[in-house]
């Protein structure tokens, strides 16, 4: 068994040769192909030469695998011998571990040529390294050719539980399965205006999404697929109950993705529960409670402080963490209002929050679109709580751990298409436990594909057709295919905008319960470059991470408000340390150092010194200074900043989004600008606008 250089030394002792790639694989999001199938892995590579099979391989020896990106050689075979090397690392070495199997397949292969040494060593590394696919529970290949007209579930209501922004990958949807030359009907009452434009393949009904309603569509319309994972919650919902009265067996349409089995032990918290349990992962577990006496007594038995959501069938949306006995009973209250029951657990407020954002084909190819964490610790409803993509503050260890549990989740549940898993992992170590898992497009969702410029929706649409992640190509990068892992060389935040207006609450707290209304999101090439422009789009009236004037007290500080980030900064302003803040508030002191770094500039450069000195000016956009927050500390006028700029050559430039890390060119137009570069990457011009600009 070879591996890396010892894939050479193996090819070159069988009389094969080596040459040299244009580019070279280096990274742990290399996508290689099985050959023969249309199964791929994501492997590390770090080489610059690889075996040539363009002339021909050696008498007896077959292709293993190869590069899905230049197609070059990855892998070679002998059909009868315990022979076989590849040019990847499957050691996973500070990388993915997704063909750590090949281990223990070549032993395998030992054994059983011990045994019988006439078996064809190619076709078992093939079955093997094959068995999991789950063609069968997916739509077949006969199905998705005779699919012609969808219905889809839109996003509905936009209420507060439902994703905010699921228009844009509608819109990506439905362009996609045009392609395909399929007719679309969209139910959706909370269309875009520009969704609401009707053609000969697409068609919008402005209805919600209750059972009746949905029935008499399908019988109008007559679809031979339905989608239900672009409506959020209340899709779900209503596929559940359709399917449980046989409607769309009795109009014959084909649920298209993730099997309605599937979908229902989501819906479901003990079958979720007792499905993740079974294999051997731990859950945050629930416990229904049908009166305020039973809820009592499990608050009791759990310990407080304790969680409380009403179940997923309820129309209730109130969910919050209960600290004591009277705090309980106000919060189960209001949920029995408008709820038989509720659900409890032990609260693990204080842990870290990851997100995963998975894709899975009927192949049982599986990869990551990218990984995000909360700024704020477990406490504050994931709808308020300011988010960085990709993670900042996980290890090499606890990243590749938490992408392993998410794909072994995925399988077990036989995705086929979007998956998105929520973890909590405790700050001290790698404990960590499954919150709950989409088997939908979320907020997190529209944040990923805007965030890594990865076409989401557009996959999706794909892949729920039978196509394979390895025959679709980047429409972004249009050098690379699907089947690749974004790897980003920027950080992208994204911010709660909250509405004061609209929303009515009787304080200002930022509980369990979202609040916010819009969404914003940030590019630079550094956190605190990505956050100051952040919290600039927040509101006009506001600069950047600025502190305010007034005392803060502790009390203040570990409240959860839609103020608390500006509370940090006047703390650090007034001295509190980062261990004194992380008792407060638990958010991960990597964070804290950051905000303190941005503080630390402002009190140390208070003064004029910063337009004098060119590389102190440059240091502050690094950090995310706009030219009004600096002329603010430096006493001088936002213009006078922005020439002693163009007088020492400071200006941003212009970068394109990919998701390869900067290896390659990118064919896109989804732009931002950073003052951490040298040059620019696109040149905007009358003829050229940008798509997507992620401005200051």
């Amino acid at each position: 068994f070879g591996i890396g250089l010892g894939h050479q030394l193996m090819a070159l002792a069988v009389g094969m040769k080596i040459m040299k790639l244009k580019y070279g694989h280096r990274g742990h999001n290399q996508s290689c192909i099985l050959e023969g199938t249309q199964r791929c892995f994501i492997t590390s590579e770090n080489h610059g030469f690889t075996v040539e099979t363009l002339e021909g391989l050696a008498k007896d020896w077959s292709i293993l695998f190869r590069n899905q990106n230049d197609q070059s050689n990855e892998g070679i075979v002998h059909d009868f011998k315990p022979f076989f090397s590849v040019q990847f690392n499957p050691d996973h070495c500070a990388g993915p571990r997704d063909t750590e199997n090949l281990f223990q397949i070549f032993l395998d292969i030992v054994q059983s040529y011990k045994v019988n040494p006439t078996i064809n060593v190619r076709s078992y590394l093939i079955e093997q390294l094959t068995k999991c696919c789950s063609i069968a529970n997916a739509p077949s290949e006969a199905i998705s050719n005779k699919i012609n007209k969808i219905l889809i579930l839109g996003n509905g209501r936009l209420i507060e539980e439902e994703p905010i922004g699921l228009d844009f990958l509608e819109r990506q949807l439905i362009d996609a399965l045009n392609e395909e030359q399929i007719k679309t009907v969209l139910l959706n009452p909370a269309a875009a205006p520009y969704e609401k434009s009707a053609d000969d393949l697409n068609q919008v009904v402005d209805v919600g999404l209750h059972i009746a309603t949905v029935e008499w569509n399908i019988e109008v319309s007559k679809p031979n697929g339905i989608l239900i994972s672009f409506g959020g919650q209340t899709a779900l919902r209503s596929a559940v109950k359709l399917c449980a009265q046989s409607i769309f067996k009795k109009y014959r349409c084909n649920i298209l993705g993730t099997p309605i089995e599937s979908i229902e032990i989501t819906q479901d918290n003990c079958l979720f529960t007792k499905t993740i349990t079974d294999i051997g992962e731990k859950v945050v577990s629930y416990e229904a409670a049908n009166s305020l006496e039973e809820t009592l007594i499990s608050a009791e038995r759990l310990g407080y402080p304790v969680y409380v959501r009403a179940t997923e069938s309820s129309t209730s949306l109130r969910q919050d963490i209960a600290n004591n006995r009277e705090q309980l009973i106000s919060l189960v209250t209001s949920i029995f209002a408008d709820s038989s029951q509720l659900l409890i657990r032990k609260s693990v407020q204080g842990w870290k929050k990851v997100e995963y954002e998975v894709v899975r084909d009927q192949y049982d190819n599986c990869i990551m679109v990218c990984n995000m964490e909360y700024l704020d610790p477990l406490a504050v409803r994931t709808g308020d709580s300011i988010i960085v993509m990709p993670s900042q503050t996980l290890s090499n260890d606890e990243f590749y751990l938490l992408r392993n549990v998410s794909m072994k989740v995925a399988r077990y549940l036989n995705i086929v298409g979007q998956f998105n898993i929520q973890f909590a992992l405790n700050p001290l170590c790698s404990e960590y436990y499954i919150i709950r898992v989409h088997p939908r497009l979320t907020c997190s969702s529209v944040f990923a594909s805007q965030a890594t410029g990865y076409p989401l929706a557009y996959v999706i649409s794909k892949v729920v057709l039978g196509i394979s992640l390895v025959e679709l190509e980047d429409t972004i990068l249009h050098e690379t295919y699907a089947s690749i892992e974004p790897n980003v060389d920027y950080v992208a935040i994204k911010v709660p905008r909250l509405d004061l207006q609209k929303i009515i609450r009787d304080f200002n707290f930022m509980e369990s319960s979202v609040k916010s209304a819009h969404e914003i999101i940030s590019i630079g090439r550094s956190f605190e470059e990505a956050f100051q422009k952040a919290l600039r789009k927040f509101d006009k009236h506001i600069t950047g991470f600025d502190p305010y004037s007034e005392t803060i007290t502790d009390y203040k500080i570990s409240t959860s408000t839609d103020e608390r980030i500006f509370i940090l900064a006047t703390a650090l302003r007034q001295g509190y340390t980062i261990e004194r803040l992380f008792q407060l508030t638990k958010i991960d002191q990597w964070f804290l150092h950051k905000y303190a770094s941005i503080i630390q500039f402002i009190r140390q450069h208070s003064d004029s010194s910063i337009t004098q000195d060119p590389l102190l000016l440059l240091r502050a956009k690094r950090l995310g200074f706009s030219d009004k927050q600096i002329s603010k500390y430096s006493n001088c006028t936002e213009i006078e900043v922005r020439a002693c700029r163009e007088e020492f050559h400071i200006r941003p430039f212009l970068k394109q989004i990919d998701n390869v890390f900067g290896e390659r060119s990118p064919k896109t137009d989804y732009l931002y600008f950073t003052y951490e570069s040298k040059k620019d990457d696109f040149q905007l011009n009358s003829q050229r606008s940008p798509s997507i600009f992620y401005n200051d």
